[in-house]
């Protein structure tokens, strides 16, 4: 019995041994060269050793620019700004942009933002892949912290459209201050829907 289960250990070792080399073939010969791409990569899109081309992101279009302005409304008395005024970035591209919050009170302070875009059509076009705005931040007295947007622009945006202003306001989550009234943000699409017919 005990060899039994030594030969059973020994073959699942070997087999486990194995495997790297078997998804390494298996994926040559499907194409995929996953592996591969990984390895040492050599001008031209290549590896070494092997004539591999590293396929181009074809939701990128590279025939459009686009510029993001980054704004920045604190409502209370902290300090919260982008670390850059603006960013050009292809539609499908990944970008990342940093923003710095400081509570500059003597007290600890739990915050969030909300997020704004003008023209308001970009809004569902602005694709957040990682954002501070997703959850509530608590910051001791004094502290600063960096948070990052990271985004892509979905290639249908209109052509017309060539500026995006994306505007966070930073607002107390139970404090003193307020955040913007709600009515205002829902009156918005309501005229601009006026003003189109």
């Amino acid at each position: 019995m005990v060899g039994k289960l030594a030969v059973v250990t020994l073959g699942m070792f070997a087999f486990g041994y194995a495997l790297i080399p078997i998804y390494k073939h298996i994926c040559e010969m499907t194409g995929i060269n996953i592996l591969s791409l990984s390895e040492r990569q050599v001008p031209g899109g290549g590896t070494a050793g092997r004539d591999v081309k590293i396929p181009a992101n074809s939701q990128v279009d590279l025939s459009r620019t686009i510029t993001v302005e980054f704004d920045a409304n604190a409502r209370g008395p902290w300090k919260f700004k982008p670390m850059q005024a603006s960013l050009q970035v292809h539609p499908g591209q990944l970008a990342t942009v940093m923003y710095e919050f400081q509570n500059v009170q003597d007290r600890r302070m739990a915050a969030q933002a909300i997020p704004s875009y003008a023209p308001s059509q970009a809004a569902a076009h602005f694709n957040k892949l990682e954002c501070f705005c997703f959850q509530q931040y608590t910051l001791e007295p004094g502290e600063k912290k960096q948070w990052p947007v990271a985004f892509v622009i979905d290639p249908r945006l209109s052509r017309d459209v060539t500026t995006i202003t994306l505007s966070y306001t930073f607002f107390e989550v139970g404090g003193k201050t307020p955040p913007a009234p709600e009515s205002t943000v829902r009156a918005e699409p309501a005229a601009q829907g006026k003003a189109g017919t």
